[in-house]
């Protein structure tokens, strides 16, 4: 999902299982049980927007991973929190709570130029910082501020 701005709430839709069911007409086409992640949806021929392969234990996986780390942006590597979400432009902010070791790292995400993505600015504690935040599981509490 990464890259494509604009389109960040058609991909939402298109990998959230109940959009394939808000009509008959989608429901008939997607076949598949709406209410479980299918592990692929056709995209070629007379098959497209159909489902396939839903139960699939690994796809429920990738669904996670596509939202934290795609479109809410929490992306962490080597000990280092980075956050770079993919978002529809009438998000105006969004907040997440995460844990890393006995630390609690709270995240709040203003959105208030409308804009699908670019990080203008992250403060870390009130303090502005690069967005490429070490942490650390020491049971501290920390502030993130992250402006679009």
């Amino acid at each position: 999902m990464l890259g494509f701005g604009d389109k960040a709430l058609e991909l939402y839709r298109m990998i959230n299982p109940i959009e394939h069911a808000r009509t008959k007409e989608a429901s008939k086409k997607y076949k598949v049980e709406p209410y479980v992640i299918a592990a692929d949806v056709y995209g070629a021929g007379n098959l497209i927007g159909r489902g396939g392969w839903t139960w699939y234990t690994g796809s429920a996986s990738w669904y996670y991973k596509a939202g934290i780390e795609y479109i809410l942006g929490v992306k962490v590597e080597n000990g280092y929190l980075k956050i770079d979400p993919c978002i529809p432009k009438d998000w105006t902010q969004y907040q997440i709570q995460y844990k890393w070791g006995e630390s609690v790292y709270w995240i709040n995400v203003k959105n208030l130029s409308h804009v699908n993505r670019g990080v203008k600015k992250v403060l870390l504690d009130g303090n502005e910082v690069e967005n490429n935040i070490r942490l650390d599981g020491s049971a501290r509490s920390y502030k993130i501020e992250v402006e679009l």
